[in-house]
């Protein structure tokens, strides 16, 4: 069992395509892609973490679109509500449905939210926070991440990738304000 994170799918969203210049000619094309990636790399017993805005759009209006597309992804499947995540996305047989969650891969402790944040629990200790909603504009901060498929190639990915990517990525401008007598992370 593994677990895997992703955020800002946006399955069925036309308009997301240009907003984010995501290289596909039309949601079908989109929406095809990024259920591949998933269907490559999640396992039928992997935990699928969806960092919030699952599906949007003219199509995602329809319970039955939503539960189309949710059908065809593999595994134990979670969602982080977003912003666009409204009835027919949240009405799906998820294995959970919350806000935030906090919970351990490994032995890392992990934070996850649709939106940055500034801190969060744990986070003097090593926690890190996962996030979407910023698309493609910001990769985030050394101790909290963007695990969008905007700025992971349309995948969905695990913890090594994402320790991976953490240090080149910059401190925290507002870390030693909020965390007094913390670390740089």
């Amino acid at each position: 069992m593994a677990n895997w994170y992703t955020a800002d799918t946006h399955f069925g969203h036309a308009n997301i395509i240009r907003h984010c210049d995501r290289p596909f000619a039309d949601a079908t094309e989109m929406d095809a892609a990024i259920i591949r990636n998933i269907r490559e790399r999640v396992k039928p017993e992997d935990d699928l973490w969806i960092l919030g805005d699952f599906a949007f759009g003219a199509p995602a209006r329809s319970e039955s679109y939503c539960r189309g597309v949710f059908e065809q992804l593999p595994g134990r499947k979670h969602l982080i509500v977003g912003n666009h995540d409204f009835k027919q996305t949240r009405s799906l047989p998820w294995t959970s449905v919350r806000e935030i969650v906090e919970l351990r891969d490994g032995g890392q402790a992990l934070v996850l939210c649709h939106y940055p944040m500034l801190t969060w629990n744990r986070a003097r200790n090593g926690a890190l926070q996962l996030f979407g909603h910023v698309h493609n504009n910001w990769e985030g901060t050394r101790n909290s991440v963007n695990v969008g498929v905007d700025v992971w190639g349309f995948n969905p990915i695990q913890l090594p990738e994402i320790l991976e990517r953490a240090p080149r990525l910059p401190v925290n401008t507002y870390w030693k304000s909020v965390e007094r007598n913390a670390a740089d992370p």
